[in-house]
């Protein structure tokens, strides 16, 4: 069991946080992105490095994956295949993906960017702030909980 991370666009509050739970808890944490991770020396973290472009990190990840592990991201359709192959996921801001909810999560976000696209629909989630920092972390704290 281990944690992946869609890292190129996680939050740098999160990835804080996850250090401290590799450390803490003893989980291997991987970070995959396609840009050099500065993460902290210890036996528990590690990064990829993926070359640039579309879904290359996420694609990866989905190789990774074993089931049982955790992957953070906010982006769905990784959360979708992460699922389908016995994981689980969970977006920055505290929302836990699992084979009961991320089917009408995925019909959701395909919604949404369909209204996007004819021009129905216009901007995107509210910035980043402390109440979603706060909700990861219980969320992350229960899973990692539950998974021992």
């Amino acid at each position: 069991m281990q944690i992946w991370v869609d890292a190129d666009a996680c939050p740098g509050e999160i990835k804080t946080l996850l250090y401290r739970a590799a450390e803490r808890r003893q989980i291997k944490v991987t970070f995959v992105a396609n840009q050099i991770q500065r993460t902290p020396p210890s036996q528990f973290i590690e990064s990829v490095l993926v070359p640039s472009g579309m879904n290359v990190a996420d694609r990866r990840i989905v190789e990774l994956v074993a089931p049982g592990d955790l992957v953070i991201t906010a982006d769905i359709p990784l959360a979708a295949d992460v699922v389908a192959k016995g994981g689980q996921a969970l977006d920055p801001r505290g929302e836990l993906y699992t084979a009961a909810n991320v089917g009408e999560r995925l019909a959701v976000r395909n919604l949404i960017d369909e209204l996007r696209g004819a021009g129905l629909m216009n901007g995107g989630p509210s910035n980043f702030g402390a109440r979603d920092k706060q909700a990861f972390a219980n969320q992350l704290d229960r899973w990692l909980t539950r998974a021992r």
